[in-house]
């Protein structure tokens, strides 16, 4: 059996007597889609915090590439290959596409002095950056401004920028959020063409993008998962149909 590139074992976090995330398992499989689901206040967003390094965990132990990442730095687990994107967009506005991704790539440089260079005519930094921007299919926006992109353009840049940690997962935080339905399919497209090349843990309210996108989903309700498997088999457990779906058992 193929080791898990992230897993989750017993994760637990409190706010005072409120737990949030209450003895949490989670396994993510290389190149897999796993989409985490549930219902507002679930824990959802606190447990993606735990996983990026945001929060640190009561207790239990996070995994990643075989390695206890548990009391790593969010910016250690970004150079280890775990990448994330945000609810809230967080590029750079007055930042060209291009130079975004670009810094992106030069947040990699071991020399803190490659800070201070012009990324965007850096021809070092400009590979990497247009191949994850042509990736995401923003070539033809590469030279607009990061504030005059749509919503959708703007979730799709931060998916380049995430690319280019040449990342082994990818958390993506509720992407389809304040995107109109176009653009939304456009972004399902996109994290389709992804598949099966990067391991991806999807947190989404969309349930059509959901079940049309995932290989695995997990229910998480009150800060436990409920039910975890394939689409077809969750969408069908009376617990979930219940508890989120919204329908009798």
């Amino acid at each position: 059996m193929t080791e898990p590139v992230l897993a989750l074992s017993g994760v637990r976090k409190a706010f005072g007597a409120l737990k949030v995330t209450d003895g949490v398992d989670l396994a993510l499989a290389p190149g897999e889609l796993h989409a985490l689901i549930g219902p507002n206040g679930a824990g959802k967003t606190t447990l993606v915090h735990q996983i990026s390094g945001m929060l640190r965990p009561d207790a239990g132990s996070i995994r990643f590439r075989g390695a206890d990442i548990t009391s790593l730095t969010p910016e250690k687990r970004a150079r280890a290959g775990l990448a994330r994107t945000f609810q809230i967009t967080s590029t750079i506005a007055s930042l060209s596409v291009l130079e975004n991704v670009a810094l992106s790539v030069q947040a990699r440089a071991s020399h803190p002095l490659a800070l201070f260079r012009n990324a965007a005519r850096d021809e070092a930094l400009n590979r990497p950056a247009w191949a994850a921007i042509e990736a995401v299919g923003l070539t033809e926006r590469a030279h607009v401004l990061a504030g005059r992109l749509s919503p959708g353009e703007k979730r799709a840049l931060e998916i380049a920028m995430a690319l280019t940690l040449e990342p082994a997962a990818i958390l993506l935080d509720e992407p389809l959020a304040g995107v109109g339905r176009e653009e939304g399919e456009r972004l399902i497209a996109l994290l389709r063409s992804l598949k099966g090349r990067y391991a991806m843990l999807l947190v989404e309210h969309d349930m059509e993008a959901v079940f049309a996108l995932a290989d695995t989903v997990s229910v998480l309700v009150y800060g436990r998962v409920i039910a975890s498997g394939d689409p077809a088999t969750v969408r069908a457990d009376p617990a979930v149909r219940e508890a989120y779906l919204g329908e009798e058992g």
